[in-house]
């Protein structure tokens, strides 16, 4: 497969169906309705937030053993001395090429940045690989991520307990003990992913084919893992083959 880049955005040449166009009253009476139930959410989701911490813990291993940059660390040294953590198990697929790896994982990794706002709440984010340390740390490396990155392949039903596909995951320290908080999967790391909460604002949202969308709205994504794959490949390599190609 080339390393170019990939073929325009699907909706490009294409003349799909078109909102109704109103005066701007119309439009913004319209608008404060639809204001009043996304304040409703929002209040909605500060109570079920609210209800998160409230929910008990269980208890965890601390030396459940993990491999990081310098080789076998503790979950508890994955903390980097803080007293939080996130940590997201990215899904790996053992001896495959690059292209054939976790685009949903690929997605989601992607886009949490920035770590100096948790930093600042003593809350530490990390991938724990579900993958061996050297394989997977090299498409890390590749895709330019920065946070911590550590392997749990040897460790993930003590982790996991059968959970998954994938997993966010959240733990709290006391000293030297360790606790899980919550976990979530599928839909629920979303959170992860500004991308979704963006397209959701647009008039085409996410050009899924589950979502409820007028008739002539473009949908050209099944939900296959397509939705996050550009001319075969994780979307987000493609940034980093097109550099690599423009410095050879």
């Amino acid at each position: 497969m080339s390393d170019s880049l990939p073929a325009r955005p699907p909706l490009a040449g294409q003349e799909p169906e078109l909102p109704e166009v109103v005066d701007r009253a119309t439009w913004q009476a319209r608008l404060d309705e639809l204001r009043a139930r996304e304040k409703a959410q929002t209040r909605e989701s500060d109570a079920i937030a609210a209800a998160r911490r409230r929910l008990p813990m269980v208890e965890m291993d601390p030396t459940i053993p993990l491999v990081g940059p310098e080789g076998p660390v503790s979950l508890l040294e994955t903390f980097e001395g803080r007293s939080q953590l996130v940590v997201f198990y990215h899904m790996w697929h053992e001896g495959q090429l690059w292209q054939d790896q976790c685009e949903g994982c690929t997605f989601y990794t992607s886009q949490v940045r920035e770590l100096s706002y948790l930093h600042s709440r003593d809350v530490t984010y990390a991938i724990f690989s579900q993958g061996p340390y050297q394989e997977s740390v090299a498409y890390h490396e590749f895709m330019g991520w920065e946070m911590p990155w550590y392997s749990a392949k040897d460790s993930l039903e003590p982790l996991l307990y059968g959970r998954g596909p994938f997993v966010l995951a959240c733990y709290l320290r006391q000293g030297d003990r360790v606790f899980e908080t919550y976990w979530t999967t599928r839909r629920g790391v979303e959170g992860m992913a500004p991308t979704y909460q963006l397209l959701d604002l647009t008039p085409y949202g996410r050009q899924e084919t589950w979502e409820d969308s007028p008739p002539g709205w473009p949908q050209p994504f099944p939900v296959t893992g397509a939705q996050q794959r550009t001319n075969g490949r994780p979307t987000a390599q493609w940034p980093r083959l097109a550099a690599r190609a423009a410095a050879e």
